[in-house]
């Protein structure tokens, strides 16, 4: 089984894009999706500096559009499984069927335009945060009154808030923790994105979504979404809620993906992936930069890929915590019983109360992912539901 991911904000380098405008039809293509952006794609992608790149406005339509350019390159039919970081999930909502082209470069300009403005109304920045226990620098960060916006697996999370705040935790970091300050124009992936999601929401009203054709997984916690309007839900909240990319790996490893193609400008996926699943066994891996690796690529799907048929193929959605308390499963129930479609699952015990907990759609309880008296945070999540798309 293959992945094809696509990879998010920080991974740009000036002039990437460059090599893949030899290719025919390559920079009309790039000039229409530019007047559907409203940036040049062309020039970002081949004579823009490091600094005009770092334009969050103008860095998330160039990051969906080379992953689109590179993926119209490949066999994608024989890909199972697509997934992308942060913006990068805008590209492989495309790349899964979910959303035209065009709509996907429209949504990231949009996405782009409004994170940036949004980003001016408070002073605030992110800072990585790489070692520690994880838990534990979790925690320090909200001590702080920040937020934990990416949990990116492999020893790293990122902070964001307030610069102030950001200064603190940076003084007295965690445990066995470094911590790098980010540039980034604020802090993405929390509630100051608040306008810039609902700027969203107003666009994606006018987005009529399909059905993926292919597995696409979620930034939210890391599940495979089978219904396109719930995922084009699900990127409009992500501008606000916290990146899983742990889970989304961890899904990788529950599906028994074998090979993975990073799209360009790529690394920083296949990176993370080869240090998080070092002890489980790392897919076969090729970093998609430039036409020069289009050969490897196409290899490693001819060895690895699936061409669709009509057998069903396997779902995993995971169930979240919408509160902050103690975890307590439900009485009597065990991993490997079947779900129903609301049937609560347990509660999370809260100062005001408990908060029942139930799950969405039915299937079978693969695995409970907090235990009885675990603490657990909103978002976190608390059990992995299987069945078949």
């Amino acid at each position: 089984m293959l992945a094809v991911l696509s990879p998010g904000q920080g991974s740009q380098k000036p002039g990437f894009l460059a090599p893949w405008l030899e290719l025919p039809g390559t920079e009309a293509r790039l000039r229409w999706w530019s007047a559907l952006a409203g940036v040049d794609l062309v020039h970002l992608g081949t004579e823009a500096g490091a600094d005009e790149i770092r334009d969050t406005a103008r860095t998330q339509p160039l990051l969906v559009a080379a992953a689109l350019l590179a993926a119209e390159h490949l066999p994608m039919y024989d890909v199972s499984v697509v997934a992308g970081h942060s913006v990068g999930e805008v590209g492989a909502a495309a790349l899964g069927g979910v959303l035209s082209p065009e709509a996907a470069i429209t949504f990231a300009g949009v996405r782009g335009r409004e994170m940036a403005a949004a980003c001016a109304l408070e002073p605030t920045s992110m800072a990585a945060l790489l070692g520690g226990e994880p838990e534990e620098v979790v925690a320090a960060i909200e001590q702080y009154g920040l937020y934990p916006a990416n949990r990116n697996g492999a020893g790293q999370i990122v902070a964001a808030g307030a610069i102030d705040k950001l200064e603190k935790l940076a003084a007295e970091r965690p445990a066995g923790a470094r911590v790098r300050t980010l540039q980034v124009a604020g802090a993405f992936h929390t509630p100051f994105m608040a306008p810039a999601e609902r700027a969203l929401a107003a666009v994606a009203a006018g987005i009529t979504p399909a059905d993926p054709s292919k597995i696409v997984l979620s930034n939210l916690d890391g599940s495979a979404v089978n219904h396109g309007r719930e995922l084009l839900q699900r990127l409009v909240r992500q501008v606000t809620a916290p990146v899983r990319w742990d889970l989304c790996m961890r899904t990788l490893a529950d599906l028994g993906v074998t090979a993975v193609i990073e799209l360009a400008p790529a690394g920083t996926l296949t990176g993370l992936i080869k240090r998080e699943l070092a002890a489980t066994g790392v897919p076969e891996m090729v970093s998609l930069n430039t036409p020069a690796d289009l050969a490897a690529a196409r290899d490693l799907i001819a060895r690895h890929g699936v061409a669709p048929d009509h057998e069903p193929t396997p779902q995993f959605r995971v169930v979240v915590s919408a509160s902050a308390g103690t975890f307590e499963p439900a009485a009597g129930l065990a991993e490997g019983d079947d779900i129903a479609s609301g049937q609560v699952i347990g509660h999370v015990a809260t100062r005001q109360g408990p908060v029942e907990v139930a799950a969405h759609d039915a299937g079978v309880l693969t695995e409970w992912l907090a235990h009885h008296d675990d603490p657990v945070a909103p978002g976190q999540p608390l059990a992995r539901i299987g069945g078949h798309l």
